[in-house]
């Protein structure tokens, strides 16, 4: 949520003073950048562990592509790839940083875990990483700030200009299911089965500035609406929208934020390679010009994936009929084949499109590894392992 990534490295600080829009920003169309909010546990009950200052100090001396920051409480960590054109180079990317990751952490005799919520840490246990912007949300939010102790990943997508954002932004928006329930792995929370597939984006929903962008097609609609926006006081800066997606004009994209971080770094790339082909898709067919009416299923379609995952219903915008969400997905990614083939995305979402037809997400292993071994501690060990790549 609040973690300070590098996606472009030429973003300077004074495109982030607070109460000013800065200029979008050029970036190549289509250009790809993969965050991932990641769980650091200990090794004798896998409960997570707060290692953050120690992690960073072991990664400072290893020589990455993008970057590892810390997060709001300090049993996280976030990494970031640097700017990827396919989904392959953002796979390339993660694998390096894993790796460097999976080394320091034996060192310290942790482990690292993906999941959108760890089963069964206790928020009031957490501590806040001591940076003033992390302090500075704990007193304005309060006990959300360590019950904020989750993980996503945020995927960015390069655009050819601010207006052409926005108009993906809101296409986009159709999809933030398929997202959600492809992504979905925070099953578990405080020890219970909470019966979503993604508990965690019920955290999310807690804060102000959470849920949708609004509906504006122009950069200079946007524009009065954040100075409107900031002269209440209500924000400063673009980074205090929560939004689903949201314009990032410092980077020159829009960031896609509802995923779960997944249990795998190759399952975050083909998630990433799903929103590539989507977008080219969006950009080189214009399939449809996106309504303010289509927002009024919108959070109901996202409740139910949340809910039910890849059994949601889906109820399509435009005409109002229901749908197996699972079914929505698969003629999805018909209709978007030969983008994927062109931007080199096509084996990542074929196994999506598996994915999908059985049901079967990272909530669902979760689940099932939970239903085996009847002790999350081992769930969270398996995950640990999963993460590697050995599971």
């Amino acid at each position: 949520m609040a973690g300070e990534s590098r996606f472009d490295a030429a973003a300077s600080a004074s495109s982030r003073r607070e109460g000013v829009l800065e200029p979008f920003r050029h970036s190549a169309a289509l250009s790809l950048g993969v965050e991932l909010e990641l769980q650091l546990v200990n090794t004798n009950d896998y409960d997570l562990a707060p290692y953050s200052d120690e992690m960073l100090r072991l990664m400072s001396r290893v020589a990455l592509p993008g970057a590892v920051v810390p997060e709001m409480t300090s049993s996280m960590i976030e990494i970031s790839t640097g700017v990827c054109q396919s989904s392959a180079h953002v796979l390339g990317e993660l694998t390096q940083i894993r790796d460097a990751l999976v080394k320091c952490a034996d060192k310290l005799n942790i482990a690292i875990a993906g999941g959108g919520t760890h089963p069964f840490q206790q928020w009031h246990e957490q501590r806040i990483y001591d940076r003033p912007r992390f302090h500075e949300l704990s007193q304005l939010y309060g006990y959300l700030t360590k019950q904020f102790t989750i993980f996503g990943q945020h995927v960015h997508i390069g655009c050819p200009d601010a207006d052409s954002a926005l108009l993906m932004l809101h296409r986009m928006s159709r999809y933030i299911p398929h997202f959600i329930a492809l992504s979905a792995s925070s099953p578990f929370v405080q020890g219970q089965d909470t019966q979503f597939d993604s508990a965690r984006l019920n955290s999310v929903f807690a804060f102000p500035m959470s849920g949708r962008a609004p509906y504006t097609l122009s950069w200079t609609e946007f524009s009065a609406f954040f100075a409107k926006t900031t002269r209440t006081g209500v924000v400063k800066s673009m980074k205090d929208f929560y939004w689903d997606i949201r314009p990032k004009p410092e980077y020159g994209t829009i960031e896609i934020r509802v995923f779960d971080t997944p249990l795998t770094i190759e399952r975050a790339a083909a998630l990433a390679g799903y929103v590539q082909a989507l977008a080219s898709w969006f950009l080189h067919e214009q399939p449809f010009m996106p309504l303010e009416d289509d927002y009024m299923v919108y959070t109901y379609n996202r409740f139910q994936a949340c809910r039910f995952g890849l059994d949601a219903v889906y109820v399509d915008p435009v005409s109002g009929e229901q749908m197996a969400l699972r079914d929505h997905i698969a003629a999805t990614i018909g209709q978007i084949g030969a983008h994927a083939l062109a931007v080199g995305a096509a084996p990542g979402i074929e196994l999506l499109r598996q994915s999908a037809e059985m049901g079967a997400n990272d909530a669902r292993w979760l689940r099932e590894r939970q239903a085996r071994e009847r002790l999350l501690a081992e769930v969270s060990r398996q995950a640990t392992e999963r993460f590697r790549g050995r599971v």
